[in-house]
């Protein structure tokens, strides 16, 4: 039974020394159709194709690197004796909120300079931001890695129902583990439903809580699958993503109500763009 559930290859392609990893393919791919769809909306809202290429070719790379580097820094006691790896990202380790703190900054700069309502943009974006997340997990898969704790062979296939290929890769050195990676991309990829069939009606997202639901939403997933997973960065005894979803959580509920408190004149998502089409 052992020798069926053989583990799949993380590599795509390899000649010799050069190798394309899954990881890379799939993180790759879900950025492609995020950028496809945050395209389609932005026309819709009266953004320029160009901006959105524009700002995604500053965003990526800094979203990158500080994502590489958030991660980095909580695993110091590791790549200080490593520092060859730092570059290494093909074999995984790149942390989220690195990344959505490092393409946030970003935006916020570009758009001061192009003249582009920050809020609208992200509004645009934040859905396939996070179904790009949902796709991105499955990098992780190939990886066998953020993954939780150890559990048993029955759990996968009796309780969670899961499919050989999931329960296979989940079998890392005759250990079997919680697939904690599927469980967030499930929440992420509900989370992309909700937030696109929300934000399409009439008089329910001001401009800028599509981006804050976003927040809200993948805040609450990762607190609690942070919880169960073996490789969270930590803090003395903090798992820093834990807090840093609370702080987010907190931060975006308490936008939404002052804004529509304080700032009543914000208009309305689906209102941004029309006047321009008309």
């Amino acid at each position: 039974m052992e020798r069926m559930l053989a583990a799949l290859n993380p590599n795509a392609v390899q000649f010799g020394p050069f190798r394309i990893r899954w990881y890379g393919i799939i993180i790759a791919s879900a950025v492609l159709l995020a950028v496809f769809l945050s395209v389609r909306e932005g026309r819709r809202r009266g953004i320029k194709e160009d901006d959105i290429y524009d700002c995604l070719l500053w965003a990526l790379p800094v979203a990158l690197v500080c994502a590489r580097a958030y991660y980095v820094v909580f695993q110091w006691k590791y790549y200080s004796q490593n520092l060859a790896l730092i570059p290494c990202i093909w074999d995984g380790g790149i942390a989220i909120y690195g990344g959505l703190i490092g393409a946030l900054v970003t935006l916020m700069v570009f758009c001061h300079r192009r003249h582009i309502n920050l809020w609208l943009l992200l509004d645009v974006i934040a859905p396939t931001v996070i179904l790009a997340q949902g796709i991105g997990r499955w990098g992780n898969f190939m990886n066998q890695e953020a993954h939780g704790y150890a559990t048993t062979l029955a759990f996968l296939q009796t309780t969670l129902h899961l499919p050989h290929f999931i329960v296979s890769q989940m079998c890392i050195h005759g250990v079997y583990y919680q697939p904690t990676f599927l469980y967030e991309s499930v929440w992420d990829v509900l989370g992309f439903i909700m937030l696109i069939s929300l934000r399409h009606r009439k008089h329910f997202f001001k401009c800028g809580e599509v981006v804050l639901s976003y927040v809200m939403w993948y805040s609450v997933g990762r607190f609690f699958i942070e919880g169960m997973r073996t490789d969270s960065l930590m803090l003395g005894p903090i798992r820093v993503s834990q807090w840093l979803s609370v702080l987010f959580f907190v931060g975006a509920l308490a936008l939404i109500i002052y804004r529509r408190r304080r700032q009543p004149a914000n208009p309305w998502y689906l209102d941004q763009g029309e006047q321009k089409a008309s």
